[in-house]
Protein backbone atom coordinates (compact mmCIF):
# COMPACT_ATOMS: atom_id res chain seq x y z
CA UNK A 1 0.00 0.00 0.00
CA UNK A 2 1.27 3.49 -0.95
CA UNK A 3 2.12 5.93 2.41
CA UNK A 4 -0.13 8.38 0.49
CA UNK A 5 -3.07 6.37 1.52
CA UNK A 6 -5.92 7.23 4.26
CA UNK A 7 -5.64 4.92 7.21
CA UNK A 8 -8.23 4.06 9.59
CA UNK A 9 -8.20 2.14 12.58
CA UNK A 10 -11.02 1.47 15.33
CA UNK A 11 -11.34 -0.83 18.67
CA UNK A 12 -15.12 -1.74 20.48
CA UNK A 13 -16.12 -4.55 22.50
CA UNK A 14 -19.31 -6.48 21.50
CA UNK A 15 -20.98 -7.85 24.24
CA UNK A 16 -21.38 -11.24 23.06
CA UNK A 17 -18.71 -14.16 23.73
CA UNK A 18 -16.62 -14.79 20.80
CA UNK A 19 -18.71 -18.37 19.37
CA UNK A 20 -21.70 -16.09 19.21
CA UNK A 21 -20.10 -13.47 17.18
CA UNK A 22 -18.32 -16.03 14.95
CA UNK A 23 -21.82 -17.46 14.10
CA UNK A 24 -23.70 -14.26 14.02
CA UNK A 25 -20.82 -13.82 11.28
CA UNK A 26 -21.06 -15.85 8.96
CA UNK A 27 -25.09 -15.36 9.31
CA UNK A 28 -24.80 -11.66 9.04
CA UNK A 29 -26.31 -11.62 5.42
CA UNK A 30 -28.88 -10.80 4.41
CA UNK A 31 -29.66 -8.13 7.06
CA UNK A 32 -31.69 -4.62 6.77
CA UNK A 33 -28.59 -2.82 6.98
CA UNK A 34 -26.55 -4.60 3.92
CA UNK A 35 -28.97 -3.85 1.13
CA UNK A 36 -25.25 -3.23 -1.14
CA UNK A 37 -24.56 -6.52 -0.88
CA UNK A 38 -25.71 -8.84 -3.60
CA UNK A 39 -24.22 -12.34 -2.84
CA UNK A 40 -21.79 -13.75 -1.39
CA UNK A 41 -20.02 -17.27 -2.47
CA UNK A 42 -17.70 -19.35 -0.61
CA UNK A 43 -14.70 -19.87 -3.42
CA UNK A 44 -12.70 -22.17 -0.67
CA UNK A 45 -12.77 -23.28 2.66
CA UNK A 46 -10.17 -25.95 4.79
CA UNK A 47 -9.69 -26.91 8.30
CA UNK A 48 -5.76 -26.88 8.14
CA UNK A 49 -3.70 -29.88 10.69
CA UNK A 50 -3.79 -27.13 13.29
CA UNK A 51 -7.45 -26.62 13.24
CA UNK A 52 -7.39 -23.35 11.71
CA UNK A 53 -10.61 -22.81 9.37
CA UNK A 54 -9.40 -21.29 6.04
CA UNK A 55 -12.19 -19.37 4.25
CA UNK A 56 -12.10 -17.54 0.96
CA UNK A 57 -15.59 -15.75 0.20
CA UNK A 58 -16.21 -13.67 -3.01
CA UNK A 59 -18.83 -10.81 -2.22
CA UNK A 60 -20.54 -8.58 -4.79
CA UNK A 61 -21.50 -5.27 -3.41
CA UNK A 62 -23.13 -2.20 -5.23
CA UNK A 63 -20.98 0.55 -5.62
CA UNK A 64 -22.43 3.93 -6.24
CA UNK A 65 -20.09 6.53 -7.26
CA UNK A 66 -20.72 9.77 -5.20
CA UNK A 67 -22.05 12.37 -8.03
CA UNK A 68 -18.61 14.17 -8.83
CA UNK A 69 -17.27 11.04 -9.56
CA UNK A 70 -20.01 9.73 -11.76
CA UNK A 71 -19.25 13.05 -14.33
CA UNK A 72 -15.69 12.11 -14.26
CA UNK A 73 -16.05 8.27 -15.14
CA UNK A 74 -17.56 6.21 -17.09
CA UNK A 75 -20.87 4.96 -15.96
CA UNK A 76 -20.08 1.17 -16.49
CA UNK A 77 -17.99 1.43 -13.59
CA UNK A 78 -20.84 2.66 -10.52
CA UNK A 79 -22.37 -0.96 -10.90
CA UNK A 80 -20.58 -3.72 -8.84
CA UNK A 81 -17.58 -4.00 -6.75
CA UNK A 82 -16.03 -7.64 -6.12
CA UNK A 83 -14.37 -8.13 -2.96
CA UNK A 84 -12.08 -10.91 -1.46
CA UNK A 85 -12.56 -12.11 2.31
CA UNK A 86 -9.63 -14.18 3.49
CA UNK A 87 -10.31 -15.36 7.05
CA UNK A 88 -9.07 -17.46 9.42
CA UNK A 89 -10.50 -19.35 12.63
CA UNK A 90 -8.59 -20.20 15.68
CA UNK A 91 -10.73 -21.99 17.54
CA UNK A 92 -8.24 -22.39 20.43
CA UNK A 93 -7.29 -18.67 20.58
CA UNK A 94 -10.78 -17.17 19.96
CA UNK A 95 -9.84 -15.40 17.28
CA UNK A 96 -11.39 -14.70 14.08
CA UNK A 97 -9.10 -12.58 11.54
CA UNK A 98 -10.32 -11.25 8.25
CA UNK A 99 -8.74 -9.26 5.37
CA UNK A 100 -11.10 -8.30 2.71
CA UNK A 101 -10.34 -5.87 -0.99
CA UNK A 102 -11.76 -5.31 -3.65
CA UNK A 103 -10.94 -6.77 -7.31
CA UNK A 104 -12.43 -4.12 -9.27
CA UNK A 105 -12.15 -0.48 -9.41
CA UNK A 106 -8.52 -0.75 -8.39
CA UNK A 107 -7.37 2.77 -10.30
CA UNK A 108 -10.38 4.39 -8.79
CA UNK A 109 -10.03 2.94 -5.25
CA UNK A 110 -8.17 0.26 -3.34
CA UNK A 111 -9.21 -0.43 0.15
CA UNK A 112 -8.21 -3.34 2.21
CA UNK A 113 -9.51 -4.04 5.60
CA UNK A 114 -7.90 -5.85 8.64
CA UNK A 115 -10.63 -7.10 10.74
CA UNK A 116 -9.62 -9.15 14.30
CA UNK A 117 -12.50 -10.65 16.40
CA UNK A 118 -10.68 -12.02 19.66
CA UNK A 119 -12.45 -13.15 23.24
CA UNK A 120 -11.71 -11.37 25.66
CA UNK A 121 -9.96 -13.63 28.39
CA UNK A 122 -10.82 -11.46 31.15
CA UNK A 123 -14.53 -10.79 30.25
CA UNK A 124 -15.91 -14.18 28.43
CA UNK A 125 -18.89 -12.38 27.58
CA UNK A 126 -17.45 -9.74 25.74
CA UNK A 127 -15.54 -9.96 21.79
CA UNK A 128 -12.99 -7.12 21.14
CA UNK A 129 -13.11 -6.12 17.39
CA UNK A 130 -10.28 -4.28 15.69
CA UNK A 131 -10.80 -2.98 12.34
CA UNK A 132 -8.18 -1.45 10.37
CA UNK A 133 -8.37 -0.17 6.87
CA UNK A 134 -6.23 1.33 4.22
CA UNK A 135 -7.53 3.27 1.01
CA UNK A 136 -5.56 4.43 -2.07
CA UNK A 137 -6.32 6.03 -4.68
CA UNK A 138 -4.12 5.85 -8.18
CA UNK A 139 -5.85 8.65 -10.05
CA UNK A 140 -3.95 11.24 -10.85
CA UNK A 141 -4.93 14.89 -9.37
CA UNK A 142 -7.81 13.12 -7.59
CA UNK A 143 -6.07 10.93 -5.43
CA UNK A 144 -6.79 13.53 -2.22
CA UNK A 145 -10.43 13.85 -2.83
CA UNK A 146 -11.13 10.00 -3.59
CA UNK A 147 -9.25 8.93 -1.09
CA UNK A 148 -11.20 11.26 1.65
CA UNK A 149 -14.45 10.16 -0.01
CA UNK A 150 -13.52 6.62 0.42
CA UNK A 151 -12.70 7.13 3.82
CA UNK A 152 -15.93 9.08 4.74
CA UNK A 153 -17.80 6.02 2.94
CA UNK A 154 -15.63 3.07 4.53
CA UNK A 155 -17.10 4.94 7.81
CA UNK A 156 -20.11 4.68 7.36
CA UNK A 157 -20.39 1.43 5.84
CA UNK A 158 -18.54 -0.20 8.95
CA UNK A 159 -21.51 1.82 11.54
CA UNK A 160 -23.72 -0.08 9.05
CA UNK A 161 -21.51 -3.35 8.98
CA UNK A 162 -21.98 -3.42 12.95
CA UNK A 163 -25.24 -2.92 12.85
CA UNK A 164 -25.69 -5.56 10.75
CA UNK A 165 -23.69 -8.38 12.57
CA UNK A 166 -25.52 -6.83 15.49
CA UNK A 167 -29.06 -7.86 14.06
CA UNK A 168 -27.63 -11.44 13.03
CA UNK A 169 -26.45 -11.72 17.02
CA UNK A 170 -29.77 -10.76 18.08
CA UNK A 171 -31.22 -13.65 15.83
CA UNK A 172 -28.74 -16.02 17.17
CA UNK A 173 -29.45 -15.37 20.79
CA UNK A 174 -33.14 -15.29 20.53
CA UNK A 175 -32.95 -18.39 18.56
Amino acid sequence: MSAMGRYFHSEVHIQSPWHQVLAAFWQRYPNPYSAHVLTEDVLYREVTPSNHLLSRRLLTKTNRLPGWAERVFPAHLSRAVYVLEDSIVDPDANTLTTKTWNLNHNTLMTVVERCLFEGDRGRPSWTRLRREAWICSAVYGLARPIQEFGLARFKSNQAKAMRGLEFALSRIQNS
